[in-house]
C-alpha cells in the first residue's frame, strides 16, 4: 500500500471487508478439534469462541495503529522491520514464506480432500493415499491458475463468499428449527479433561477460525476517516463474526452433541446431513468445499507476494529467479515455491496439526507487533498516527497477554509442534546472514 491510495472506503465497505476476510474454513471444521480437546464437554468450547473473539478484537485494534502509521506495502513484515530492524523483518517474511502460508494452504488442501472423499462416500481415514493425492493436485491446480495471471481470482473469491455464507445461514436457521437440543454450557469439559489443560488447545483452534484480522489494518490508507471508522469496522466486523461463530456453534450443538462433533472430520457437514438428510447434506457440503477452495485461492494469491518481496530485496536464496515476473505480470516462480512447500506439508495429512503449527508461529510475530505499538509510542511520539488504538494501553495489554497465553500454553502442552515452528523460523537467521553478505 502506498500513500497515493484513494480514500474512498466508508464504514460499511470496511465492515463487509472485515467480515469477508475473517470468516473462512475454521468455523466449519474446528469444532472437531475443540470438542476433542474438551473430551466432549460443550461449555468450554462455547466460552473459547467468546474469548478468542475478544483477543482478536483487541489484536485488530492494536495492530491497526501500526499499519495506519506505516502505510507501506508488505504488511506485518514491513511493520516489524520498521520497529525492530531488518533482521527481524526478514524473519517475519521468512516464517510466512516457508511456514505460515504453505502450512495453512496444506491444511486447507487436506481438509478439502477429506471432505471430497466423504462427499463421494469414502472414509478419508481409510484412504489416506487418496487424501494426499487430491490435496496435492488441488494445490498445484490452484497454483497453475494463479500463474496464468488470470482474472479468475476475483471470480473465485466472489463465488467462495457465497459458498461460505449460504451453508452458515442455512445451518443456523434450520439447525434451531429441526434440532432436538443438547447441553450447551454443561459440562465445561468431559471426563478426564481439565479446564486449565484444554483452554490453550481450544483457544488456538478458535484463533485459526478468527485469523485474517491482520489484513484489516491495511484498509486505513483507503478510508475516508480511519481515526473514527477503522475501530468501528474492526470492533463491529469481528463482533459480527464472533456472533455468527457463537450462533452456528449453538446450532451445531442443538443438532448433535459435543461428543459426536468431536468424532466428525467435518462437523458442519455432519449437522447438515442430520438436518436435510443425505442429499441436502451433500448440497451444503458442496457450499463448504467452495468456501475452502476460495480460501486456498486467497492464500495462494497473497503468500507468494511475501516471497516475491523478499526476493526483490535479494534476501532469499535463488532471489533472481523468485523475483521474476512472467508474461502475465505474476511472480510465477514464487507461486510455485509456496505450492511445492505446501505440497510437502500436505504429506502429513493432518489438518489440526498444521493449523496449530501455523497459528502458534504467526502469533509470536503478532505479539511482537502489539509490543511494537507501545515501543513506537515511546520512541516516536511525533509519528503521524491517522488512527490510535482506543483505551491505550489497556487494549494492547489484553492483546499481548492473550497472545502470550496461547504461545506459552502451546510450548507446554504441544511442545514438539511449537519447537518445530520455532526451529523452521530460526533457520532464517543463517539464511539472512549468508544472503546479506552476498549483497
Amino acid at each position: 500500500m502506498n500513500n497515493e491510495l484513494k480514500k474512498t472506503l466508508g464504514l460499511s465497505a470496511a465492515l463487509s471487508t472485515v467480515i469477508g476476510v475473517v470468516i473462512g474454513s475454521g468455523v466449519f471444521f474446528k469444532p472437531q478439534a475443540i470438542y476433542t480437546a474438551t473430551n466432549g464437554g460443550p461449555g468450554l468450547g462455547m466460552i473459547a469462541w467468546v474469548i478468542g473473539g475478544i483477543i482478536t478484537i483487541t489484536a485488530g485494534l492494536t495492530a491497526a495503529e501500526v499499519s495506519a502509521a506505516i502505510p507501506k506495502t508488505g504488511g506485518m513484515m514491513v511493520y516489524i522491520e520498521e520497529i525492530y530492524g531488518k533482521k527481524l523483518g526478514f524473519l517475519t517474511g521468512w516464517m510466512q514464506t516457508v511456514l505460515f502460508f504453505p502450512g495453512t494452504i496444506a491444511a486447507l488442501a487436506v481438509i478439502f480432500a477429506k471432505q471430497i472423499l466423504e462427499l463421494l462416500g469414502y472414509n478419508p481415514d481409510a484412504n489416506m493415499i487418496m487424501v494426499l493425492v487430491i490435496a496435492i493436485v488441488t494445490i498445484l491446480f490452484i497454483a497453475f491458475l494463479n500463474t496464468v495471471g488470470s482474472s479468475l481470482g476475483g471470480v473465485i473469491q466472489t463465488v467462495a463468499t457465497v459458498g461460505k455464507l449460504v451453508p452458515l445461514i442455512v445451518i443456523i436457521i434450520f439447525g434451531f428449527i429441526k434440532g432436538n437440543g443438547n447441553p450447551i454450557l454443561q459440562p465445561l469439559v468431559g471426563p478426564g479433561a481439565t479446564v486449565g489443560g484444554a483452554l490453550g488447545q481450544v483457544l488456538i483452534a478458535t484463533l485459526f477460525a478468527y485469523d485474517g484480522w491482520i489484513n484489516v489494518g491495511a484498509l486505513a490508507g483507503e478510508m475516508k476517516d480511519p481515526g473514527k471508522d477503522l475501530p468501528k469496522a474492526i470492533v463491529g466486523g469481528i463482533s459480527i463474526v464472533m456472533a455468527v461463530y457463537i450462533v452456528i456453534n449453538l446450532a451445531y450443538l442443538w443438532v448433535a452433541p459435543a461428543s459426536e462433533l468431536a468424532r466428525a472430520t467435518a462437523p458442519a457437514a455432519l449437522v447438515a446431513e442430520r438436518i436435510f438428510g443425505n442429499i441436502g447434506g451433500k448440497i451444503v457440503t458442496v457450499g463448504i468445499l467452495i468456501s475452502v477452495f476460495g480460501a486456498l485461492n486467497g492464500y495462494l494469491l497473497t503468500g507468494p507476494r511475501v516471497a516475491y518481496t523478499l526476493a526483490v530485496k535479494k534476501t532469499l536464496p535463488f532471489s533472481n529467479g523468485l523475483a521474476k515476473l512472467n508474461k502475465g505480470g505474476v511472480p510465477s516462480n514464487s507461486i510455485w515455491l509456496i505450492a511445492i512447500l505446501a505440497s510437502l506439508y500436505a504429506l502429513t495429512g493432518q489438518f489440526n496439526l498444521l493449523t496449530d503449527l501455523t497459528v502458534f508461529t504467526i502469533w509470536i510475530f503478532y505479539v511482537l507487533t502489539f509490543i511494537g505499538v507501545i515501543k513506537l509510542r515511546k520512541e516516536k511520539p511525533d509519528l503521524e498516527r491517522p488512527y490510535k488504538v482506543p483505551l491505550y494501553p489497556i487494549i494492547p495489554a489484553i492483546a499481548i497477554i492473550g497472545g502470550l497465553f496461547v504461545i506459552i500454553n502451546q510450548l507446554l502442552t504441544a511442545t514438539l509442534i511449537a519447537l518445530g515452528g520455532i526451529i523452521i523460523t530460526l533457520i532464517g537467521i543463517p539464511v539472512y546472514s549468508i544472503t546479506s553478505k552476498n549483497q
